[in-house]
């Protein structure tokens, strides 16, 4: 007997959510332009940037740092404060996880109020730094940009020479390292980790012990039965998500490109490395994207990588930044399991090479 159908696109919500979720809509639409670009005064209006806050909130800190300055390139380090509610100590070194934001590849930043507050609850759940990475967006800066930022971040850090000394500041563990990322930001995590899996090599200190990829942003030239089935689902739509591919991807591809299609040889390659990390995945019940996030779930299985599947049933995209929905703090939870499970593999992993 075949199980009923899902019915409606969108979980219940209270009043207020389901209004934030529809200005974050007329945000991405308002600012769309029919010529592929987009009015970046209207949404640095819309979007306004919160600053750092050296004081604790919510027991933890924040301050801006300038990972490259030839390109400009910025990040944002937040780290719990035991002084302020925090918990841990502060001589302990924390683990790191560096974060990609959503927003297509084209909106939001490192400082946007939705993200900042998100960052600090990952840095308070798991007990780790978390270094927000303000990489540059599309389509002012096309494939591949935000991968080669999202590896100057690594490279970044693991240089110790380049890591906060400031009293207050936790000293940073880059060899208990993490990539992770919402919706485009989870791309980005997954081909950042590729090209770190490529090049580990060169990286004297810094080691990944995980890749946290909450819902993310790939697809393809067809369109798979939950983009058809869920018509109308919240943040995410079918034209929005072919104009952020247009936006992103080199001038004349198509979503076979690598950067969109996981399982292609280009999008593939460095999985089958041993320094590509073990992986978590997000999906939510409700999210348009969620076959092509199990199509990548395959497509890691099939390189022989350990994944971690956490299945939202009632989930929309984007969840987790809305703290009003159970499953965000579920989530919360899980990462602080997996910032430990994972750190501690790694940990057992190297020293079982060294003894060899």
């Amino acid at each position: 007997m075949e199980k009923p159908t899902k019915k409606g696109v969108a979980p219940p919500m209270a009043w207020r959510t389901r209004l934030s979720i529809l200005a974050a809509g007329c945000l991405t639409d308002a600012t769309c332009r029919a010529d592929g670009t987009i009015n970046r005064r209207l949404l640095n209006f819309l979007d306004p940037h919160v600053p750092p806050s050296a004081a604790p909130r919510n027991g933890v800190a924040s301050r801006d740092v300038v990972v490259d300055p030839a390109i400009p390139l910025r990040a944002r380090l937040f780290y719990p404060c035991p002084s302020g509610g925090g918990g841990g100590d502060a001589t302990k070194p924390l683990p790191v996880v560096v974060f990609f934001h959503g927003g297509g590849f084209a909106y939001l930043s490192a400082a946007s109020r939705a993200y900042d507050a998100a960052c600090r609850r990952i840095a308070r759940y798991a007990s780790a730094a978390v270094l927000s990475v303000d990489y540059r967006r599309s389509p002012e800066h096309r494939y591949p940009t935000p991968y080669e930022d999202g590896l100057a971040a690594l490279r970044f850090l693991d240089d110790p020479n380049n890591h906060p000394l400031d009293d207050g500041v936790p000293p940073l563990d880059v060899a208990r390292c993490f990539v992770a990322g919402d919706s485009a930001g989870a791309n980005i995590a997954h081909h950042v980790a590729r090209r770190y899996a490529l090049a580990y090599h060169t990286f004297a200190n810094l080691r990944l012990a995980g890749l946290i990829a909450i819902q993310p942003f790939f697809g393809g030239e067809e369109r798979t039965p939950a983009e058809l089935r869920l018509v109308g689902a919240p943040i995410v739509s079918v034209p929005r998500t072919d104009w952020l591919w247009r936006a992103f991807l080199p001038p004349g591809a198509d979503r076979t490109h690598e950067a969109a299609h996981a399982a292609s040889p280009g999008g593939a390659a460095g999985i089958d490395s041993p320094a590509f990390p073990p992986a978590t995945v997000v999906i939510g019940g409700y999210d348009p994207l969620q076959d092509w996030q199990h199509r990548y779930c395959e497509t890691l299985r099939g390189k022989g990588k350990a994944v971690r599947v956490l299945d939202y049933p009632d989930a929309i995209h984007a969840f987790y930044i809305f703290p009003e929905f159970a499953e965000a703090r579920d989530l919360m939870l899980r990462i602080k399991d997996i910032a430990v499970i994972e750190a501690k593999s790694l940990y057992d992993t190297t020293m079982d090479r060294e003894k060899s």
